[in-house]
């Protein structure tokens, strides 16, 4: 075509040419189109994958809890039986703790649902991420007898901009994902690191470890991993997807560290305040 042009103009005898390249033109252009409507349709179907996936796993998971509740509220309320207050106190626990079991599969789809529509709203304000992370463990100890708990941050640790209420929430979702995946007797530890521009805040288990291959996948929403474990894992699948799109919401990062055999580190950074706004935690020193 440039050959053509330089010459000065085209004839009729370019007609035929003329008209081929049009007819590739039109046929490139409408590859384009197909190949987008395909990828259109591939991504409705994976959103109604998941959907489907994500009531199904709700399904599953709330059965559990449910046949608990259901079960030991009926023993309570036997009226030909007679339990022993000590009894009557256990089942009442036990009661409790599956109430809280579905409480945390409901907010994590609601939670979800919120992300989803982009309605994810941070309310940013000078925050104490040691005092965080020492109440996400004590809120969570509760859950557990069975493992033991360190929280280790250097005295001084500067405070940040983030929004206390959703950076707990990421600490909470941390905490209980190396309770969920560590083997009874194992410690699990929350450390606070400073470096020049950032904070890291780590969670480590000493559990059964992850595989390279599905280190990447761990942020996927509704991904689990087989673990092995006598017990079965209660989870929506949805705590860590959340925390990597709060974290990632206050220009931080989120990221996982693991050998088989040795235990998994779950990682995230949050930036320091400006300068001129730097402050400490004197209340930790």
């Amino acid at each position: 075509l440039e050959n053509l042009r330089q010459q000065g103009q085209f004839d009729r005898s370019d007609l035929p040419f003329l008209e081929a390249v049009a007819e590739l033109i039109t046929l490139s252009i409408d590859n384009v189109r197909l190949s987008q409507e395909l990828q259109a349709t591939l991504a409705f179907k994976e959103a109604n994958r998941l959907k489907e996936e994500l009531i199904s796993t709700l399904a599953h998971e709330m059965r559990t809890p449910l046949t608990s509740i259901k079960g030991y509220s009926t023993a309570l309320l036997m009226e030909e039986v007679e339990f022993s207050q000590a009894t009557q106190r256990e089942f009442l626990q036990i009661i409790d703790e599956e109430c809280d079991v579905l409480q945390d599969l409901i907010h994590d789809m609601l939670e979800s649902s919120i992300i989803d529509a982009g309605l994810l709203k941070l309310e940013f304000q000078p925050t104490q991420l040691p005092r965080l992370a020492r109440a996400a463990v004590e809120d969570l100890m509760h859950q557990t007898a069975k493992h033991r708990f360190a929280v280790d941050f250097p005295p001084g640790f500067p405070i940040v901009d983030a929004d206390p209420q959703r950076i707990s929430q990421v600490l909470r979702n941390l905490v209980d994902n190396a309770i969920k995946y560590s083997p009874e007797g194992g410690l699990i530890v929350v450390r606070g690191e400073v470096e020049p521009e950032e904070v890291i805040v780590s969670v480590a288990d000493q559990g059964l470890g992850i595989a390279p291959e599905h280190l990447n996948r761990l942020f996927e929403k509704y991904f689990r991993i087989e673990t092995g474990l006598v017990r079965h894992v209660v989870g929506s699948g949805l705590g860590l997807p959340i925390a990597h799109t709060i974290i990632e919401s206050h220009k931080g990062r989120i990221w996982a560290e693991s050998r088989l055999g040795e235990g998994t580190v779950l990682y995230f950074s949050l930036p320091l305040r400006s300068p001129g706004r730097d402050l400490t935690d004197e209340a930790d020193e």
